[in-house]
């Protein structure tokens, strides 16, 4: 992709925590300056994060911009922090205008954030309607509103990366129901939907030095997993470390090899073993456990 000493400006959305914020350090490893966008811009902040509408949970999570941004700058990069809501499109208009203003461009552009509240593990009669549309607003809509500000500049310049996550949940049927094991409706046909976008894109402006992939993480351990999914069969200690998403994250916006899979899907956790991007995972050199 670039040099190091051509590296710019990422742009990772919901970075206060988990894959996020392993992807904006790795990303400031790799090189670049980093601008963190999420909505928890202090550690203690409190807000909805239960994943069914049976329930109300808005006890702190760990992780915060600002400490995400301390993380990137002890990698010796630039972090700046902007509060970004994805079910809030003038939100989405200010961050990008705010990294503009203060830093010129973005080069990179990693949509990780997703929705996150009720719905999300409640089955099909259990979900109202107006959850459904929070996760497409936040899913799909938001990725695609963010890569629609910064596209156009990076045409002009003739180079640009666009990385969305992806999720097998938007390729398979759960084997159990939401709730036990499953994944609600929203979550598993809005990611479906976010998965056609790095596809077009490569068809479309590929020949004008646009990258884009589908990161597919697997099953991580994330700080929300170990704290909120156990009781709805999600066992955190199976889960790899984020760091492989970063590190993965940061090989597919620098190595030349990574242009050959433009549009493509991207399984990280294989991807990272087979190139040995984290040293010492997996720890016993096997395949790591796919979700």
């Amino acid at each position: 992709m670039t040099t190091e000493s051509e590296r710019g400006i990422a742009l990772v959305t919901g970075a206060s925590r988990g894959i996020g914020k392993a992807i904006a350090v790795h990303l400031a490893r790799a090189g670049y300056d980093v601008a963190i966008g999420a909505r928890t811009l202090h550690d203690g902040e409190v807000r909805e994060h239960s994943s069914t509408v049976s329930a109300s949970n808005t006890s702190p999570l760990p992780g915060s911009l600002e400490s995400t941004a301390s993380l990137v700058v002890a990698e010796g990069r630039r972090a700046l922090p902007v509060y970004l809501d994805l079910l809030d499109r003038t939100s989405l208009g200010s961050a990008v205008t705010t990294v503009l203003e203060r830093w010129g461009r973005i080069d990179v552009l990693v949509n990780n954030g997703r929705y996150v509240g009720p719905g999300h593990m409640d089955q099909v009669l259990d979900t109202p309607v107006e959850l459904l549309d929070r996760h497409l607003e936040a899913n799909v809509m938001a990725p695609v509103v963010l890569a629609k500000l910064v596209l156009p500049a990076m045409v002009e310049r003739g180079s640009g990366v666009v990385v969305n996550l992806a999720s097998s949940s938007g390729t398979m049927d759960p084997t159990l129901p939401a709730g036990r094991g499953g994944w609600g409706l929203g979550y598993g046909m809005s990611k479906g939907a976010l998965h056609r976008v790095a596809g077009l894109l490569a068809v479309e402006l590929g020949e004008r030095g646009i990258m884009a992939y589908n990161l597919s993480p697997g099953f991580v351990a994330t700080e929300r997993i170990a704290l909120d999914m156990a009781e709805f069969g999600f066992d955190a200690s199976r889960g790899a470390p984020p760091d492989v998403v970063g590190a993965v994250a940061a090989w597919l916006v620098t190595s030349p090899e990574a242009r050959e899979r433009n549009g493509q899907w991207i399984e990280a956790q294989e991807v990272c073993r087979d190139l040995g991007l984290l040293p010492g995972w997996p720890p016993d050199r096997t395949r790591a456990t796919d979700g």
